[in-house]
C-alpha cells in the first residue's frame, strides 16, 4: 500500500515537473523567434540581459525557492507516510 503511494506520488511529480519543463522551454523558444523576426541587435541583447538580472533576483529566484520548498515538503510527507 505504501510502497504504491509513493510510486504514484513520485510519477505524478515528475511528470508535473517535465510537463512545467517543456511549457518553460516552448515559451523561450517562442521568444528567441520573435527577437530574431525583430532583427536582434547587440544593445538589444545586452539591455534584456541587465532587465533578466534584475528581474531574476526580485521574482524568479524567491519562485524557485518557494517550488523547491514546496517538492521538498511533499517528499517528507511521502516517505514518512511510507515509513509508517
Amino acid at each position: 500500500m505504501h510502497m504504491t503511494l509513493l510510486l504514484i506520488v513520485s510519477t505524478v511529480l515528475v511528470v508535473v515537473a517535465i510537463i512545467w519543463t517543456l511549457l518553460i522551454f516552448k515559451q523561450e523558444e517562442n521568444k528567441m523567434k520573435k527577437y530574431e523576426e525583430e532583427g536582434d541587435t547587440f544593445e538589444d541583447q545586452l539591455r534584456r540581459s541587465e532587465e533578466y538580472e534584475k528581474r531574476s533576483l526580485r521574482s524568479d529566484v524567491p519562485l524557485q525557492i518557494i517550488i523547491y520548498s514546496v517538492f521538498t515538503v511533499l517528499f517528507f510527507v511521502v516517505f514518512l507516510i511510507y515509513l509508517m
